[in-house]
């Protein structure tokens, strides 16, 4: 294992049991696990956004998450010129 790619805030022996248990996965649990980590991110976000929006409807919310997570071009290729503060 390499050390240099733990975290600050992980011990070495932390990191060596996490390593053991993801090098156990196959690749469907690892994508499963993958997808819940993007899930649970979303969710983050759009709480981030209810948060500092409270009047925002559904549609905002969802309009407002995916201009921080496309980014400006990319939100403005798909939404045109919608404005909706992230």
């Amino acid at each position: 294992m390499n050390e240099t790619i733990i975290s600050n805030d992980t011990s070495l022996e932390a990191a060596r049991v996490q390593y053991g248990i993801l090098s156990k996965l196959d690749i469907a649990e690892r994508a499963e696990m993958t997808f819940e980590l993007c899930d649970n991110m979303r969710k983050f976000v759009e709480a981030g956004v209810r948060g500092r929006h409270p009047d925002y409807n559904k549609e905002q919310v969802h309009q407002a998450v995916m201009r921080l997570t496309l980014g400006e071009r990319l939100f403005r290729e798909a939404f045109g010129d919608i404005e909706i503060e992230p």
